[in-house]
């Protein structure tokens, strides 16, 4: 048995907190400031944090190896395990060309570049994200924005900033399962705190974006649509994360923001020549002239209402307790660890959610899928095995940050620097979402960021007298504005629309952005956090 300990090195808090801390500072040193690839980094990071387990913890070696590989573990199933079905899906789509059908049909529901704007980067990029996430919103937003006459460099600005409110429940809500996971809250009171912090960004971008493509005029003579956007938006991702699935507040929510801009009857007023020519400046692409068929324009929105349908049905009651009787719990193997009091943690226990997860219902919906589209299943298979390949680096990112949580975590970290930093007191309410946002900023993924600071925001708000939930659902809310500015965003930026070297130019036009909303989250949880707005949580 591992005993946990405070403050094992010298008897001082102040002392432990540092050397835990080192793991982290490592790797945020080595993708920040020496822009190491992601995938060294946390492996680096890993055998950081398993040397001070050992050394300066105490904790054996094979009880670190094994917590270790519990962490990696999880990351393969079920976070990527939803990422790999998620992508595989979207390959099909472009493979059998549905998914040139259905940017077509988007270019179609308007001729006003800004409601186009609208609907491609914040409501179709969305959906993308609640699929896929891990930079697959801003690749594929930017290259359609382009193909419809933007300029490059606004394209990628656009999908950046609109690549914020979805992220926290992306991934068919991989980050907000991972937080849970790490911090040992139950998914549900997670997802709902996260619920009501998130969906206030999201009545803001859409005027934001607006203003991007088209200035003062652009809110001016489109802010109804845009806020109709923002407020259907909001109201189905709060309603789904709250009262239905965290899973499905994403799809339910870019849904819900698409159907707003076709109901309002301004967002279908022709732009004027002089708003096109002065907002389309780059080269219009000529496919968007093609006549689709009915029946395949059809089939083209099928893999996402079969994703849909799918996961609602998961949902019935008996459905859903059918589904979770698969789940099985092991004790995990070479793991006994107790916390200070002698409480057993939650590692020493691994649970498998067989069927009950979103990656197996993404799994059948591809398979409908390839039905569907007429995917033959030697192609289908096929285009399985190339997602993997295409993702092998995401892999191991996941996979080692993830077994670099689960150790430090273990070996008692999270607590260590938790009481350390519980010395902020009141004010760790407005420091919260800035860890998560910095987190997200340096590697790129909000799942990264919980799984690294997830624990340690739980523990210092236990330390310090504040929500658990609230704190743990800041460190997720905060990090989804620092997707915009994330090196690995703006690369993928810049080479989806043919802008390679010039990520400083666009890391300028957003880093305003990011921190103007970010200091809007802030005060929006010191604000649930006090009297003031303390109603707003369950």
């Amino acid at each position: 048995m591992y005993v946990q300990e405070l403050q094992p090195v010298a008897d001082s808090l102040g002392l432990s907190a540092l050397v835990a801390a080192l793991p982290l500072v490592i790797v945020l040193i080595l993708l920040g400031g020496v822009r190491v690839k992601a995938h060294l980094a946390g492996l680096t990071g890993l055998l950081a944090a398993s040397l001070v387990a050992w050394l300066a913890y105490g904790m054996p070696v094979t009880q670190t190896l094994s917590g270790a590989a519990q962490g990696a573990v999880f990351g393969l199933f079920p976070i990527l395990w939803i990422v790999v079905n998620a992508l595989w899906v979207y390959r099909m789509t472009v493979r059998t060309r549905h998914f040139d059908i259905l940017r077509r049909s988007f270019g179609r529901l308007s001729d006003d570049p800004r409601i186009q704007a609208l609907v491609v980067a914040f409501c179709f990029g969305a959906l993308l994200e609640a699929l896929a996430g891990f930079g697959a919103p801003v690749a594929i937003c930017s290259v359609m924005l382009v193909a419809l006459g933007f300029d490059p460099v606004r394209a990628a600005v656009v999908a950046l900033v609109a690549n914020t409110a979805p992220v926290a429940f992306g991934a068919m809500g991989t980050p907000v399962v991972t937080l849970a996971q790490v911090t040992g809250l139950p998914l549900d009171s997670v997802a709902s705190v996260v619920g009501r912090q998130t969906p206030l960004l999201a009545l803001v971008v859409p005027l934001v974006l607006v203003g991007l493509v088209d200035g003062r005029r652009g809110l001016r003579e489109t802010w109804g649509p845009a806020l109709a956007c923002g407020v259907a938006f909001a109201a189905a991702q709060f309603a789904a994360s709250n009262y239905v699935s965290a899973q499905l507040a994403d799809i339910g929510a870019s849904l819900a923001g698409a159907a707003a801009l076709v109901a309002v009857p301004g967002a279908r007023v022709p732009a004027t020549e002089a708003v096109r020519a002065s907002v389309l400046t780059g080269a219009r692409s000529e496919d968007l002239d093609e006549d689709d068929p009915r029946r395949e324009v059809v089939r083209a929105y099928a893999p996402y209402a079969l994703i849909v349908t799918i996961f609602s049905i998961a949902q019935i009651p008996a459905v859903k307790e059918w589904l979770a009787g698969a789940t099985r719990t092991y004790d995990w193997p070479f793991l006994d660890v107790v916390d200070p009091s002698g409480k057993p943690v939650g590692g020493n226990v691994f649970t498998w959610p067989i069927v009950a997860t979103g990656g197996t219902l993404v799994l059948l919906a591809g398979l409908c899928t390839a039905v569907v589209l007429g995917v033959h299943a030697r192609v289908a298979v096929r285009e399985w095995l190339a997602t993997v390949h295409e993702l092998r680096f995401a892999i191991l990112t996941v996979t080692s940050v993830l077994a670099l949580a689960y150790v430090m975590n273990l070996f008692g970290q999270a607590a260590t620097i938790g009481h350390f930093v519980a010395a902020a007191g009141a004010g760790l309410a407005f420091l919260s979402p800035v860890l998560g946002w910095f987190g997200v900023a340096v590697s790129g993924s909000d799942t990264s960021a919980n799984a690294l600071f997830g624990a340690l925001q739980v523990s210092a708000a236990r330390e310090s007298g504040l929500s658990p939930e609230l704190l743990a659902a800041a460190n997720s809310s905060g990090g989804v504005l620092g997707k915009m500015i994330s090196p690995q965003n703006l690369t993928i930026a810049c080479a989806a629309v043919g802008l390679a070297g010039r990520e400083g130019d666009l890391l300028r036009k957003v880093l305003p952005w990011s921190l103007g909303l970010l200091l809007v989250m802030c005060l929006i949880v010191v604000g649930q956090s006090s009297p003031v707005l303390s109603w707003m949580l369950p």
